[in-house]
């Protein structure tokens, strides 16, 4: 799912996620089948994108996985994940609407941030997954 050079724009509402990474393009894979598949929704690498239109950087990009709403406003790691889920199908809109609620939110955002920091030992994680001093993908 990786492209060596940023050339398209997606529609939006989009997630954008590391393609150099087993672990994210694994679970970019379900969300785009099982979560909004058949939703305006697009799931997309960073590397294939033209990250300018999306006022996204590479940097902010292999920091955290990004969400893109359909008003052009980005949200990053637990957000990006509670807002794709809001756009997906049932029982997956409810969860996300949930991962936001006050004294949950920190959890969902901890908990992000846990497994972001070990992806590379995940099912599905490769060398790639640990970066170059990034940690979230």
């Amino acid at each position: 799912m990786s492209a060596g050079s940023a050339s398209s724009s997606p529609c939006l509402p989009v997630l954008v996620f590391d393609g150099d990474c087993g672990f994210c393009t694994t679970w970019a894979r379900f969300v785009a089948r099982r979560v909004v598949g058949g939703c305006p929704v697009s799931v997309a690498p960073w590397q294939g994108l033209n990250l300018a239109d999306l006022a996204l950087t590479p940097d902010r990009c292999r920091e955290a996985v990004q969400w893109v709403g359909p008003d052009g406003v980005a949200a990053s790691g637990h957000a990006a994940i509670a807002a794709v889920l809001r756009a997906g199908h049932r029982p997956w809109a409810p969860i996300g609407l949930l991962m936001m609620a006050p004294g949950i939110s920190w959890l969902a955002r901890r908990t992000y941030s846990v497994v972001a920091d070990h992806r590379s030992a995940l099912p599905g994680g490769t060398p790639a997954c640990r970066g170059d001093g990034h940690s979230h993908g």
